[in-house]
């Protein structure tokens, strides 16, 4: 299910940008999407902020180390399972 994934990167951006940014883009998520964010660290701040709005999430590790966020709207059953189908291809995130 490619087509039902949007994708950003805010891997070189300054806080606040991140956060706002994957804000702004999940609202913006049909029915059946889900979105991949791509950051240089994992996004701690963004994690309340997503369970308040109605999203779920799973985070993993991406090439080069970078921290991958897949994230979709709670009850979006086959976004939900897009989304994971696509994460777990890669490793989990395992905090240091």
């Amino acid at each position: 299910m490619q087509d039902a994934e949007r994708s950003i990167d805010v891997s070189a951006l300054g806080p606040p940008e991140p956060l706002l940014l994957t804000l702004a883009a999940v609202e913006q998520l049909r029915a059946g999407e889900y979105l991949r964010m791509r950051h240089r660290m994992k996004p701690c701040l963004l994690y309340d902020e997503l369970q308040r709005r109605g999203y779920g999430h799973d985070t993993r590790r991406g090439d080069n180390g970078l921290c991958e966020v897949f994230i979709w709207r709670h009850g979006d059953n086959a976004a939900a399972a897009a989304a994971r189908n696509a994460a777990a291809a890669l490793s989990p995130w395992i905090d240091a």
